[in-house]
């Protein structure tokens, strides 16, 4: 009873489980149910929940140093601006506490350096159907939107009036709808021969979530800036702003750390990078994705949904005559947790630890959820 007067208090009318415990793939609600968790925090939860790792790194740094303050600096922040420069080949990070802070730090960076070298550049290109939402109203500049994977569309927008283009190489919130190749490349292009600065917004692609350390491997483009979301340190509020060429001049005072507790989020996101860079660990992250994108692709050809969409293991499910948010619901019934993408397309987001067992009870449990919601059509037929 305890508990539930303080949801009460604290969530006001939000329903569903209160959770008290976690561990890898799993969490525990107050009543002692079990739920997989393929949700994680929309991928942010990148080692799971509680992760050995994570606690150790925490603990040891909690023993020395949380925060030296706001504007100081500590050994953990240099020795993660190092590795995380040298492993994306960057020259220059700052760390913010969130991915929406970062990507107007860049928006910002990148107008002021591109109207240093021409005074007409004013314009950021957004491509639609990015996830932070709206850019905060203290971004200065002109702002056009474009669809996304249409090239031509982005060509016309790109005058001597742009200065930067802002793209997610893989777009959460329009559906997991990965950029093709001949998109990307051909946004990398048009920026070279305009002069316009390229921001990939990796928040949601990066940190081996597709595979790779970064999305931009699978097609072969660096951006200019790129951003890093709260996957950088499992899933704590720590995430990265990296410029490179051309534009890592910048000042320092523009790229000035932008968060506190150094110390301690500085060390879960070394412990995340060593972990994701240590031997094959991305070799397993892309096996366990092709365990769980073949089974998925099975499961949503039995009930007539899909084709899957996305990147390793950042998955989109399309559904055919049916409500994410009904499936979603029936799967929380089932004790799973699963994304919604938008109104008709599951997100799948799983710890980059998930296990072969952990994809099979899944596919299980989903099974049911999704038949579960077809029998209640019927009946409501």
């Amino acid at each position: 009873m305890r508990d539930l007067m303080a949801r009460l208090h604290l969530m006001g009318e939000r329903s569903g489980p209160l959770f008290v415990r976690g561990q890898g793939s799993w969490l525990w609600d107050a009543e002692g149910r079990a739920f997989l968790d393929f949700d994680q925090d929309q991928g942010a939860n990148s080692f799971g929940h509680s992760p050995s790792l994570l606690l150790a790194a925490l603990h040891r740094q909690a023993e020395l140093l949380i925060s030296p303050g706001r504007g100081q600096c500590s050994r953990g922040q240099l020795k993660l601006a190092a590795q995380l420069c040298q492993a994306v080949g960057s020259e220059r990070v700052t760390f913010c506490s969130d991915a929406r802070q970062a990507a107007a730090l860049a928006v910002r960076l990148a107008l002021h350096w591109a109207s240093e070298q021409n005074p007409e550049a004013d314009s950021l290109v957004l491509v639609e159907g990015n996830s932070f939402g709206p850019l905060p109203e203290t971004v200065a500049g002109r702002v056009l939107k474009v669809s996304f994977n249409d090239l031509d569309a982005l060509a016309a927008a790109l005058d001597s009036r742009c200065a930067a283009v802002l793209i997610e190489p893989v777009q959460q919130a329009a559906g997991v709808v990965p950029a093709t190749l001949e998109y990307l490349q051909g946004a990398q292009r048009l920026c070279r021969e305009q002069g316009a600065v390229l921001i990939l917004d990796e928040a949601g692609s990066g940190m081996g979530r597709c595979g790779t350390l970064l999305a931009e491997e699978l097609y072969g483009v660096r951006a200019d800036l790129l951003i890093l979301g709260n996957g950088l340190a499992g899933g704590l509020p720590l995430a990265a702003l990296l410029a490179r060429g051309r534009i890592a001049s910048q000042s320092d005072a523009e790229l000035a750390p932008r968060f506190s507790g150094e110390a301690l989020l500085a060390a879960a996101g070394v412990a995340v990078l060593n972990s994701v860079l240590e031997g094959s660990f991305l070799a397993q992250v892309r096996e366990v994705a092709g365990h769980l994108r073949e089974g998925l692709a099975h499961l949503a050809r039995c009930h007539g949904h899909g084709p899957l969409r996305g990147h390793g293991l950042l998955v989109g499910l399309p559904l055919i005559g049916q409500s994410a948010a009904t499936v979603q619901r029936a799967a929380c019934e089932q004790g799973l947790l699963i994304g919604i993408a938008r109104d008709d397309c599951l997100r799948l987001t799983p710890a980059l630890t998930v296990s072969h067992g952990n994809v099979e009870e899944m596919l299980r449990r989903l099974g049911r959820a999704l038949q579960s919601v077809e029998n209640n059509h019927v009946e409501v037929a």
